[in-house]
């Protein structure tokens, strides 16, 4: 089996495992324990946190531990817009994308649900990305935050995050960006993104799932989401997972390490992907930016589609059957009957959008590889789109 979704999760990577392994044996202690067991978790703890802010160039103290994407997507929307609600309660106004991941959509929708604030979902262009003055229109007094993503993870288009945060900070909104899928693709540098908050996930960079970190530039305001011990200085209780940090750090450091020759190489397996299949599917159409006219606004290793007249999840399963394994899409809605909301939103009919697949590449793909997925895809949708199928 050939595996494409790196979008979706990636193995763990060996160093990292070994990284986490004396953590979770003989170094097993509480970091919150004052004794020496819990002194050299502690000093694990701290280890970790210091490479993360490396990588992202911010304070060790400006890095918060989580569970994952997801918690880091609604601690930063929600802690955020709640605190300055907190601090001024004509702060009601949240500023998102109609293309974000679940977990901030989601989060934006929850605050207008229970909190009573008001919610503007962005529009996007038909390469799915925010024009910077449709922010500028947006943000007014009362916004609390703006969160856009870095990086989309079902078409890889790549925001122009540091000219939105410019437009959010100088009318003084905190600006959050959900990196999760930039990671191991993209510079993380927080300074130059000038943003105030960012997210990350472990498992998308070779890290375990279930850990997660998120960046709070030091005086934006957050409120923590979950009551208990005060953990991660009084911003997310709970007790400090000391092996997932290490292994969120290890995983983080080396992908940043690798990221500039890893990323040409990937960019040049997906643009030779993308030609492939527009040469080999007249009736393909490449969902996202078209990277031949645009390198940079795409992520490297990521390509989609959608096929019309055929139907998406049978792709996936003929694929399968042949020993390629991609997606539809984003992993947290497989299963899902309905359109994807980021393709709609860029204004693919739904018919159309439900036959979208995704191809997202490992380092380890060939040329050659490609060119063997090029030609099954050509034969799935050429047999499927048949009167006979």
């Amino acid at each position: 089996m050939l595996y494409l979704d790196a979008a979706a999760t990636t193995p763990v990577r060996r160093e990292v495992l070994e990284a986490m392994w004396p953590y979770l044996t003989q170094e097993f202690g509480n970091a919150s324990s004052h004794h020496e067991v819990g002194r050299r978790a502690r000093a694990g703890l701290d280890a970790a946190r210091q490479t993360v802010a490396e990588v992202l160039n911010c304070r060790p103290a400006e890095v918060v531990f989580t569970s994952g994407g997801t918690e880091a997507d609604n601690l930063a929307v929600k802690g955020i817009a709640l605190a300055r609600r907190d601090r001024d309660a004509s702060t009601t106004h949240v500023v998102t994308s109609a293309v974000e991941h679940h977990a901030v959509l989601d989060s934006a929708r929850d605050l207008a649900r229970w909190d009573g604030f008001e919610v503007t979902e962005l529009g996007v262009s038909p390469e799915g990305l925010v024009d910077p003055a449709d922010l500028a229109g947006a943000v007014r007094p009362g916004t609390a935050v703006v969160s856009v993503m870095h990086a989309n993870n079902e078409t890889g288009a790549v925001q122009a995050v540091a000219e939105l945060a410019a437009v959010a900070r100088a009318r003084g909104v905190p600006f959050h960006t959900d990196a999760v899928q930039a990671a191991g693709s993209l510079e993380l540098d927080v300074q130059a993104l000038d943003v105030a908050a960012l997210s990350l996930a472990g498992h998308k960079i070779g890290a375990p799932k279930g850990v997660g970190a998120l960046y709070v530039r030091r005086g934006t305001p957050l409120r923590p989401l979950m009551s208990g011990g005060g953990h991660e200085r009084g911003r997310r209780s709970g007790t400090s997972d000391v092996a997932g940090a290490v292994g969120l750090a290890t995983a983080l450091r080396l992908s940043a390490e690798e990221r500039p020759a890893k990323a040409v190489r990937l960019a040049g397996l997906r643009d030779r992907l993308i030609t492939g299949v527009l040469a080999e599917v007249p009736t393909a159409l490449l969902t996202g930016p078209d990277p031949r006219e645009h390198p940079e606004s795409r992520l490297p290793g990521h390509a989609s589609f959608c096929f019309p007249g055929v139907n998406g999840e049978t792709v996936l399963v003929d694929l399968e059957s042949r020993g390629l394994l991609v997606s539809s899409g984003s992993a947290c809605s497989a299963g899902d009957t309905e359109p994807s909301h980021v393709l709609t939103a860029m204004g693919y009919p739904p018919e159309v959008a439900t036959t979208a697949v995704r191809f997202t590449l490992s380092a380890d793909i060939t040329p050659e590889q490609v060119d063997g997925i090029v030609a099954a895809t050509r034969d799935v949708v050429r047999r499927l789109g048949s009167p006979h199928g």
